[in-house]
């Protein structure tokens, strides 16, 4: 007698059951087949990645194929055995698609991989419980696969009722009903595990009233552990098509809905399927991962319809082959039951996580659908709908693919139960039409968020290109002025007259160049006239007489300039004075150096143009030979510079000690604009770092350099 209000939800309908022809016997089992093929995806989420590889020796409960993330799970080997293939095979889904599947050749050993189970569970942390459900790769056994870890893994203070789903309300399918009838006392366990996680106020088992023995079974188990189970109640519900559904079931049994595209965690419910709690208490209590489940195995074509307890993996052919399937009556086999179910192409198609059903239906039982004829609208589906939704509506969306308005008329919240279908005078497959629909749109919104994150990146490419454009014409800016700046500081030196009285020997030495190319090209200007001059060309001389007086009045220029800047340096005893002090005994070494290493250089040239018989063998000698001149010059300079010091030596030089002052002031400004640009690549992460770095240290060298000599001139 049931002590809660029952509620009953809009639609529905009334199929014949046809569940009493697999009920008379009890579970039975079928022989290893000599394959099992183990599709990696049996769940929603992200699909297992496979652990092993083919030809490796597997035990019975082995991991296969881990869960990749939290919304996954993992795959075990049903039996002992070898990996033979890991190759995309045809696995259980309406379109008949493959994926990836991983083939077991049994050994027929049986022999299991070590596992345990938890003791005292009952008193275990709710956390270790869900984690030992997890490795066990449960999941949710009455059709949709869920990950039944992500389900436990809720806020208990949210969750006020456990619901589980015993109605099993599609026809044909008695696998959860011959399961509460034989192991009742199995199934009590496994709620009392949920409860221990989720910790509700109450639990309600919903079970259709046509299951009167199954009714019983869980009422003289719960009657058995009166301790644990005083919140746990059976509710016999009206048997109603889809009243499995599970917020169908909560509906009737709460009266609450679930939001459009909510949980029932949502509305403080949780909802597990009955088969699945038989699994939670086998891998809690004695640690076995879901490797098999009860099958009902039915149809006219079936002589001994019966429920069966098979390995996941198993193909359907096997399956059929043991049950004695007459395939002369055999007309189509059905995985799942005739509403909800889809037809097998395949026959090795393998069992997996969500089997629940085959059917082996002749043509008479089940016949091929009619053809589809124009919608009549009559408003049969609308009435018939469980989930309140206008699949009239839909089925115009669907057949447009206007897949906005379908979204907006929440073709989400479609259970895909096939009440609609069901009803329909003009034979139109609705979820058919609703299926590939959800798909266009799964499909859509995919290409949306890989446009969206494309666009992201073309945005932020787009930024990151101005930020480098903007940063670079900072840097061209700071050059600029930087450029500008030296230029206003020369030209302000160059018109200052201590420094006009007081030339560089640089000076004079940039003059006297400009004045040999001067004359380089007055000589090179006459020659070209004369060449003219004798081929006649007459144009081409008045133009090249052109070029030679520009040339001559550089070179009086130049002239004129190197003129002033040798009387200048003459004028200027301090300047010279300024640059001996500069010159050092280890400078002059290091010229010696440098000159004696070009000279081996020459040398080793001339020797090997002299072996290759080279033609340039008299310019190498020549070469040589300046060489020879320049270390000869350059030792003298070393000889009389050391001889001068030590004769200078009772009598100090004077020393300019404001010059060395802007020495030093020059100096640290370096030093100064080197750490600037050294931390402005940091900043930017720069290649230049290091290069810099190096500069800054050279810059600090010259700084210190310039301060000894400033203090000993003042000393």
């Amino acid at each position: 007698m049931n002590l809660i209000t029952l509620h009953e939800f809009k639609g529905g309908i009334h199929p014949p059951e046809n569940k009493q022809q697999s009920t008379s016997q009890p579970i039975s089992s079928i022989s290893l087949p000599e394959k099992l093929i183990l599709p990696i995806a049996q769940h929603i989420g992200k699909q297992s990645k496979p652990v092993v590889n083919v030809g490796d020796t597997v035990l019975k409960g082995q991991i296969i194929a881990e869960a990749q993330g939290f919304v996954s799970a993992n795959l075990h080997a049903p039996t002992s055995g070898q990996i033979n293939a890991i190759e995309h095979r045809v696995i259980a889904h309406p379109s008949g698609m493959s994926d990836i599947c991983i083939e077991i050749t049994p050994d027929g050993k049986e022999t299991w991989a070590e596992h345990q189970g938890i003791e005292n569970y009952l008193e275990a942390e709710p956390q270790d419980l869900i984690d030992q459900i997890q490795r066990c790769g449960i999941t949710g056994l009455g059709g949709a696969g869920f990950p039944t870890h992500v389900k436990a893994s809720v806020e208990p203070s949210k969750i006020e009722t456990l619901i589980i789903n015993a109605a099993e309300c599609e026809p044909y399918i008695t696998a959860d009903d011959m399961l509460m009838r034989e192991q009742a006392n199995g199934i009590i366990k496994g709620i009392e595990i949920l409860e221990r996680i989720v910790q509700p106020k109450c639990c309600l088992i919903g079970i259709e009233d046509n299951k009167p023995e199954a009714i019983e079974a869980l009422n003289k188990a719960l009657k058995e552990f009166t301790d644990n189970t005083f919140n746990i109640q059976v509710v016999a519900i009206p048997t109603k098509y889809p009243s499995g559904g599970e917020k169908q079931l909560i509906e009737i049994l709460t009266g609450k809905e679930v939001p459009a595209g909510g949980l029932p965690s949502d509305i403080g419910i949780v909802c597990q399927n009955v088969g699945t709690c038989f699994a939670i208490y086998k891998a809690i209590s004695k640690g076995e991962p879901l490797i098999s489940r009860v099958t009902t195995v039915t149809g006219e074509a079936c002589p001994e319809p019966r429920n069966y307890q098979v390995l996941m993996g198993t193909p359907i052919s096997h399956l059929l082959r043991e049950t004695q399937c007459d395939s002369n009556k055999l007309n189509r086999v059905i995985m799942g039951g005739p509403m909800m179910g889809f037809t097998l192409e395949d026959l090795d198609t393998p069992v997996v996580k969500a089997t629940n059903c085959i059917i082996a239906s002749t043509s008479n039982e089940l016949p091929d659908p009619a053809m589809e004829q124009a919608c009549i609208r009559c408003g049969m589906c609308t009435e018939a709908c469980p989930a309140q939704l206008l699949p009239q509506q839909l089925y115009w969306f669907s057949k447009s693919s206007n897949l906005e308005q379908a979204t907006a008329h929440n073709i989400s919240d479609c259970i895909e139960c096939g009440a609609c279908a069901y009803v329909c005078p003009s034979n139109i497959p609705l979820v058919q039409y609703y299926r590939h629909a959800k798909g266009e749109i799964k499909q859509a919104n995919a290409d949306k968020l890989k446009s969206d994150k494309a666009k992201e990146r073309f945005e932020a490419r787009l930024a990151r290109l101005e930020r480098e454009a903007a940063e670079k014409e900072a840097k061209r800016k700071a050059r600029a002025e930087a450029a500008a700046k030296k230029q206003a500081e020369k030209k302000a030196s160059d018109a200052s007259p201590a420094k006009t009285e007081s030339a560089p020997a640089a000076d004079l030495e940039l003059l006297q160049k400009k004045m040999d190319a001067t004359q380089t090209a007055v000589k090179k200007s006459k020659e070209k006239i004369a060449a003219a001059e004798e081929a006649g060309d007459t144009d081409k001389v008045e133009l090249l007489k052109g070029a030679l007086a520009k040339a001559q009045e550089k070179m009086k220029e130049a002239a004129k300039a190197l003129a002033e800047a040798k009387k200048a340096a003459k004028a200027a005893p301090v300047a010279s004075s300024a640059a001996e002090m500069e010159m050092t005994p280890e400078r002059m070494q290091k010229k010696i150096d440098l000159a004696q290493s070009r000279l081996e250089t020459a040398e080793k040239r001339l020797s090997q143009a002299i072996e290759e018989n080279s033609d340039k063998v008299d310019a190498l000698k020549t070469a040589v030979t300046n060489q020879q001149e320049r270390v000869k010059e350059a030792q003298k300079a070393y000889d009389e510079f050391v001889s001068g010091s030590q004769s200078k030596q009772a009598k100090p030089a004077t020393v300019d000690t404001e010059q060395l002052k802007q020495k030093v002031l020059a100096a640290q400004t370096r030093v100064d604009k080197a750490k600037e640009r050294l931390d402005m690549a940091k900043e930017q992460g720069l290649e230049t770092v290091d290069a810099l770095q190096m500069g800054l240290e050279k810059q600090q060298a010259k700084l210190e350099e310039a301060k000894t000599a400033l203090a000993e001139a003042s000393a």
